[in-house]
């Protein structure tokens, strides 16, 4: 079964072709540059961009995989959560591509999509398993009992990590998205040099919280009377960096623990974030956990992952009308337990 995935969740249009459920035969996306000047996304603009770039994006991706429209068995489309108006756009495509060719549609949840990641990089990873997915709008972390069946262990009571990264990145004058430039600009630095806070880290808790951490690294400045440079900024931002992925690595070993799993995953677009990706690896093999840490064009916003759970949905009988809706919130996920 051929299936084409669609996501237009927020500022990336991304259009993919799976076969089978696991080979990727083309995975494209369009990221939006011109948010960068605001400091985050601008709906309007969002939105108005992906119904300029969708039909391109899809005719592209539908070459690549070496098929045609007519090819297509079935398609998959985030329906939620997300920016509404793009969620709209990719949604009505979806429909009106699929009523078109006489194929099924299905709605897909997109923190799903990020937990399929671990599915399409390891097609037997052993479950259950603990999925941390961490991106600029969502950290959560997920006991996934088997595909479609899962249970949130524990979420971010206020910032996610994310969007910690932005909000820092905006005090010291970064360009956005700022997580791959904190990244970059980190590099070499002295995690220690700055003692910032991890909050809640009391042991059978699996929430988070980094607005308290963005709060600490606004007094630091205010301290500091400057915004740092070179070397100084160098080590103030590996500290920033190390007290987020210290808070996240360590809930996921305890939750892997807690709930006698063997097996860690990560998804969602901070898990692009080398040293996150580095020290999971490392702590889970320190404490005998299996890893699946999906590629980075995985992780980041794309129709692949969201085909990879169209093409499990549409093969257990899951079938959406042309009244398929959309949501900006997660309240009509299905196969989700709290």
């Amino acid at each position: 079964m051929l299936v084409l995935g669609l996501d237009t969740s927020c500022d990336e249009t991304a259009a993919a072709v799976l076969e089978d459920g696991v080979k990727i035969l083309s995975n494209i996306v369009a990221s939006q540059l011109e948010h960068a000047e605001f400091g985050g996304v601008v709906p309007e603009f969002a939105s108005r961009a992906h119904m300029r770039t969708i039909v391109p994006i899809v005719k592209e991706a539908l070459g690549r995989a070496g098929t045609c429209i007519h090819g297509v068995d079935g398609v998959a489309v985030t329906n939620r959560p997300g920016l509404v108006g793009c969620l709209l756009v990719g949604v009505s495509f979806a429909k009106a591509f699929a009523y078109s060719l006489d194929v099924p549609v299905v709605g897909v949840d997109h923190i799903e999509g990020h937990v399929f990641a671990a599915k399409l990089a390891d097609p037997d990873m052993a479950l259950p398993a603990i999925c941390l997915v961490v991106s600029g709008g969502h950290t959560e972390l997920i006991r996934v009992e088997e595909w479609g069946n899962y249970r949130t262990l524990g979420r971010t009571r206020d910032d996610a990590a994310g969007e910690a990264f932005d909000k820092v990145g905006k005090l010291l004058g970064l360009s956005y998205p700022a997580g791959p430039e904190i990244e970059r600009l980190a590099e070499g630095g002295d995690p220690t040099a700055h003692d910032f806070p991890r909050a809640m880290m009391e042991r059978g808790n699996l929430d988070f919280s980094f607005s308290g951490l963005k709060t600490a690294v606004r007094y630091r400045l205010d301290d500091l009377g400057h915004v740092p440079e070179g070397d100084e900024l160098r080590d103030f931002l590996a500290s920033f960096q190390e007290a987020i992925v210290d808070a996240l690595v360590t809930k996921t070993m305890w939750a892997a623990d807690e709930h006698g799993v063997s097996t860690v995953a990560l998804g969602g677009g901070v898990a692009a974030n080398g040293v996150l990706r580095a020290r999971f690896e490392e702590e889970a093999a320190r404490l005998g956990f299996a890893t699946v840490v999906p590629p980075k064009n995985l992780c980041t916003d794309n129709g692949a992952v969201i085909a990879a759970v169209g093409d499990f949905l549409l093969s257990n009988g899951t079938r959406d009308g042309l009244d398929l809706s959309v949501s900006a919130s997660r309240e009509q996920a299905r196969a989700w337990r709290s």
